[in-house]
């Protein structure tokens, strides 16, 4: 178990440094002293081992979901360091915000995401049914998450929230898109700005 945990974590380097189109076998089955047939054994194929990147990923995105939101501005001239401005977003949803943010510091891994995830819409892939049990998790989660704001008074309380839970996810998609073709698309910025539109 330890040795397909330091699999995953070279892995998930490899592809952020090199892309996931780079990342061959034999540069993630050298990057852990393995030989290519010695890698596959721990995950089958090279995409039970991608599906499996991304499922250590989402282990980090769902650490950052249940802490603490993302920073709000502090500083004296209103600005963040490393962060769009937050103090007009609803508390619960910042995290997703922050998770946009943390994002975009790992380019591979969102071409990696991007790549499976258009390939996983037939139902054939073997990713298919990750990415269809990660829908399901993440829409439930920000649902309760918009719940949660609506009974604060932080999210406008006629908004249905699976409804507003499926807009974010598929803008979320959207943005990532949009960054691999132009990477000064600020996607945790514009998923801010679009939060704040849900005050009431």
């Amino acid at each position: 178990m330890a040795r397909r945990r330091e699999i995953l974590r070279t892995a998930l380097e490899v592809i952020a440094r090199s892309g996931y189109s780079s990342a061959s076998v034999r540069e993630l089955a050298d990057a852990v002293g393995l030989s290519q047939a010695g890698l596959l054994h721990h995950f089958g194929t090279k995409e039970e081992l991608f599906i499996e990147v991304l499922r250590a990923r989402d282990e980090v995105d769902a650490a950052v979901a249940a802490g603490d939101p993302a920073p709000r501005r502090s500083a004296p001239d209103g600005s963040a360091p490393g962060g769009p401005d937050l103090a007009a977003v609803p508390l619960e949803l910042g995290r997703f915000v922050e998770i946009l943010r943390r994002n975009a510091e790992v380019p591979g891994l969102i071409h990696l995401y991007t790549r499976l995830q258009a390939e996983a819409a037939d139902s054939g892939h073997p990713a298919h049914e990750y990415f269809r049990t990660r829908q399901q998790r993440v829409l439930a989660g920000l649902a309760r998450a918009v719940r949660a704001a609506q009974l604060q008074g932080d999210v406008h309380p006629e908004l249905d929230p699976e409804e507003t839970a499926l807009e974010l996810v598929a803008l979320a998609d959207g943005l990532q898109a949009q960054w691999l073709l132009d990477p000064r698309v600020d996607m945790a910025a514009v998923m801010a700005r679009h939060l704040e539109r849900f005050r009431p």
